[in-house]
């Protein structure tokens, strides 16, 4: 979760928790825009089949609303939620479209929600017909970003205190899951990570979980849903800030070769990871 997403967060919960006229006034929500943010706080209780239809809806409720602060706060909302599995290319690209009209009727002066659209774009593979400077820096950012995570390495031990170093895992299909135990999309993914791991590992399959919390935490988890694949600590957020990572989960793949193949920017479903590691190779 980015510095723009927090604001989200305490957007929602002012509005959520209205408990005094000054909040009230202060945020100026009108009952549409509440509504939405109710739907926006409980969408993860939405049933995985149902979801991309109301991903959807909620884009064209918040397209058509009036221009206002209030709108770019939700459409980079529902972005940030939207991208949580895979609910429809065609769902999210109305996310995509909505979050680029409510960014050019504000014009922000934030570069978060810049860096928002150009992530659907550049990683999830929508469209946007948003032209502006602050639009290109976003993706010369990620774009700069990724070529620092091609030459990225790193030394980390895993709970049971052996050392991995990326570049050593040439060879391999290494794929990196940078996770924690407080987050549910992390957690709702690790079945898969676990399944691709069993299967693909004979094949040269390296999954390293990465984690920035202590082994205290991180040990009875990991027992406790049975993981089996390595799980890194990364103490001070030292491989987390390496690679960029302001939101979690995130996962890159990198092939044999050493090279950086895909990357992910949220959670992703066992179908997802298959075609992540299929630019790998492995099928």
């Amino acid at each position: 979760m980015n510095r723009f997403h927090w604001i989200i967060l305490v957007a929602l919960v002012t509005v959520l928790a209205v408990g005094g006229a000054a909040a009230q006034e202060q945020s100026a929500w009108s009952d549409a825009e509440k509504a939405i943010v109710e739907q926006l706080h409980t969408i993860r209780q939405v049933p995985d089949n149902m979801r991309g239809q109301v991903t959807k809806d909620l884009a064209l409720k918040i397209r058509a609303l009036p221009s206002a602060p209030n709108k770019l706060f939700l459409a980079v909302g529902l972005a940030n939620r939207a991208t949580e599995g895979d609910f429809g290319h065609d769902n999210l690209q109305e996310v995509a479209t909505t979050l680029a009209e409510a960014i050019e009727e504000q014009k922000p002066s934030s570069a978060d929600p810049y860096l928002e659209l150009a992530s659907l774009v550049r990683y999830e593979h929508v469209e946007t017909s948003l032209d502006s400077p602050q639009y290109s820096a976003a993706m010369a950012k990620l774009e700069a970003d990724d070529e620092a995570r091609q030459r990225a390495d790193f030394t980390l031990t895993d709970l049971s205190g052996k050392s991995w170093t990326l570049k050593d895992l040439k060879g391999k299909v290494v794929l990196l899951n940078f996770w924690a135990t407080w987050c549910p999309p992390c957690r709702k993914e690790m079945p898969d990570l676990e399944n691709l791991y069993r299967r693909f590992g004979p094949q040269g399959l390296v999954v390293l979980g990465i984690d920035d919390e202590d082994a205290a935490t991180v040990k009875p988890f990991i027992a406790q849903h049975s993981v089996t694949y390595p799980v890194l600590l990364d103490p001070g957020r030292k491989v987390n800030t390496l690679f960029q990572v302001e939101g979690i989960p995130k996962t890159f793949v990198y092939g044999r070769d050493g090279k950086l193949v895909t990357e992910s920017i949220d959670m992703r479903t066992q179908k997802q990871f298959l075609e992540m590691l299929g630019l790998a190779g492995l099928q």
